[in-house]
């Protein structure tokens, strides 16, 4: 019997939360088989198995912090003779009664003929068929799948032992629905996937307890300590819009011409550059430990993004160097690598501001958590049509509103309204923007 212990993952990672066990006790495992998913406050990795056996006994439950060179599993190496005949033993038989296309829809001629049943339609290929077992796929695919929609434990792994790639997931959204033996009917062009409505969940009258584990419990965390060290709040704004998105309009054509999604942030962004050159105590972080603010040279802008996988905060680096072009080329770039699972450590780290943005969903203002060690961050909120009085008239504007919110420990009331007056300043008169280059 071997007995496995968590590895060192990391330097000076000392511990790490089971966010996912791929094996379980009784399962066969080769060398290099990833055992579990676990999530340090680095990186979330996959711990594969350093000996071939049965696994025997595994030592946590999803959601427990274990520390390293604590037992893990315990791998039964004498039982893997045994076991390695288990998938010859389930022969073809098996997948041919749950065909992986069973569920492509058919619909029958208007008139058949009276005739014996059709023969069963093929097997599909035996790598699209399942023997059992956990789908073998790194984190970051994994979020890639439920991102495109995909089951994943149905898609073919092309990767060694059968892992499932991000290619494979792009093959796998990318192609055509099977029909059956003969021409499609043009309700089946149509519509290949019949949509059902499903019916509104009924309420159990039990209740239930979800164990808050992973992205989730670090987000609670660090969400936690930001409110219990640094004393938050918010002040609010609203900022006449309509000369913003009459310029992102007239500039939107240009930009798409060279590829890139003009966006209201980056022009936000490149204003928060400017405004910050006279207010860097914003722009900064906070030093617990020697009770220290440390002013940042740089603007590095942390962009908070919804993930499938939950919240995370890439961050822009030297947004002072950038023009509006390239912050808008860059934000769709980062935002989509870390919704996909594919940014590095590096994209998350070194942040000085940040901004979320709710504006699409929907709400007039919102008053959010700073993002710890940072001392302030800035909520973008809905344009929406307001009538206004302009000159003694009243007219239609876009407004919006800025619900910034700030540590009170070292930003005062009034450093925090001058702060956004000056925002709001370059925000309704967003033509000077354009002539920052850089």
């Amino acid at each position: 019997m071997f007995t496995f212990e968590l590895p060192e993952i990391g330097e000076g990672v000392v511990e790490g939360e089971i966010v996912q066990w791929l094996v379980k006790p009784g399962d066969a495992v080769a060398v290099d088989q990833p055992l579990c998913e676990v999530m340090t406050d680095k990186a979330t990795v996959e711990i594969s198995s350093p000996r071939a056996g049965v696994v025997a006994k595994v030592y946590a439950d999803e959601g427990d912090v274990m520390k390293v060179h604590t037992p893990l599993v315990d791998i039964d190496e004498d039982g893997s003779a045994a076991a390695a005949p288990a998938p010859a033993a389930s022969p073809e038989p098996e997948p041919a009664a749950q065909p992986a296309r069973a569920e492509a829809p058919a619909p029958q001629p208007a008139v058949a003929p009276p005739a014996p049943a059709p023969a069963p339609e093929p097997a599909a290929p035996a790598a699209e068929v399942r023997t059992g077992g956990k789908t073998l796929a790194t984190p970051a695919v994994r979020s890639h799948a439920r991102a495109q929609g995909v089951d994943i434990d149905i898609v073919a792994g092309s990767g060694p032992k059968g892992r499932v790639t991000r290619a494979d997931i792009d093959a796998h959204a990318a192609a055509p629905v099977a029909f059956a033996e003969g021409p499609p009917h043009a309700e089946q062009i149509r519509a290949p996937v019949a949509l059902e409505v499903p019916p509104s969940p009924e309420w159990s009258g039990q209740d239930t307890r979800q164990r808050i584990i992973g992205l989730r419990r670090k987000i609670a965390q660090k969400m936690a300590e930001s409110y219990r060290l640094a004393p938050h709040f918010c002040y609010v704004d609203e900022v006449d819009a309509t000369e913003l998105v009459a310029l992102r309009r007239a500039l939107k054509p240009a930009a798409e011409a060279r590829g890139v999604k003009l966006t209201y942030l980056a022009f936000i962004m490149k204003a928060l550059a400017i405004v910050l050159r006279d207010f860097p105590s914003i722009n900064a972080n906070m030093d617990e430990e020697n009770f220290e603010l440390v002013l940042k040279g740089t603007v590095n802008i942390g962009i908070a993004t919804d993930t499938p996988a939950g919240l995370y905060v890439p961050v822009v680096k030297h947004v002072e160097r950038k023009s509006i072009l390239e912050l808008a080329h860059e934000v769709a770039e980062l935002t989509e690598r870390t919704r996909a699972g594919k940014a590095a450590l590096s994209d998350f780290q070194g942040g000085s501001f940040t901004i979320t943005s709710m504006g699409n969903i929907g709400g007039r203002f919102a008053t959010p958590i700073i993002n710890h060690p940072e001392v302030a961050i800035l909520g973008v909120n809905q344009i929406h049509d307001r009538p206004m009085v302009v000159d003694g008239a009243v007219v239609p504007r876009k407004m919006m509103y800025l619900s910034p919110s700030f540590d009170h420990r070292v930003i005062d009331g009034a450093v925090a309204a001058r702060f956004v007056s000056a925002l709001k300043a370059i925000l309704e008169q967003p033509e000077s923007l354009l002539l920052e280059l850089r």
